[in-house]
């Protein structure tokens, strides 16, 4: 839910006065734990250390990030990946297939063409052929 027009954008009150007090370009990292706190258009081209719960983030702030929250460029919790077991398995398999089709590919034009062009596999012209320069 958005916040009442009446009462206008928050903005931490001391973030301000670090703010107007300094230069972006002189200013280094300002630390700051209002997570919620509205980036403002005087804002832009500060560093901001947000915390995030346990470290400070540098956050860069940017023209399109005016009206959003510092909160939302640090996020506090972090993403490893999905999947358990069965998704390193897989992961596994591919990576053992991608080395596989490395070292058949190193070996390929050592050996004569006639064999195995013969039992090659349909992706095999079109590596090839993207890898020269086509689509």
């Amino acid at each position: 839910m958005s916040r009442s027009l009446k009462k206008g954008p928050y903005v931490d009150v001391k973030l301000l006065k670090k703010v107007s007090n300094k230069k972006s370009a002189s200013a280094g990292v300002i630390k700051t734990w209002a997570r919620g706190s509205q980036i403002s258009p005087e804002m832009v081209g500060f560093t901001f250390g947000v915390h995030n719960g346990k470290i400070f983030n540098e956050v860069v702030v940017s023209e399109e990030m005016v009206g959003h929250r510092l909160g939302e460029f640090s996020p506090t919790k972090k993403f490893q990946r999905h999947g358990g077991r069965m998704q390193k398995e897989l992961e596994l398999k591919q990576q053992e297939s991608e080395i596989a089709a490395a070292q058949a590919a190193k070996a390929a034009p050592g050996a004569a063409p006639a064999a195995g062009a013969a039992k090659a596999s349909p992706a095999a012209p079109a590596k090839t052929g993207f890898a020269a320069g086509g689509k």
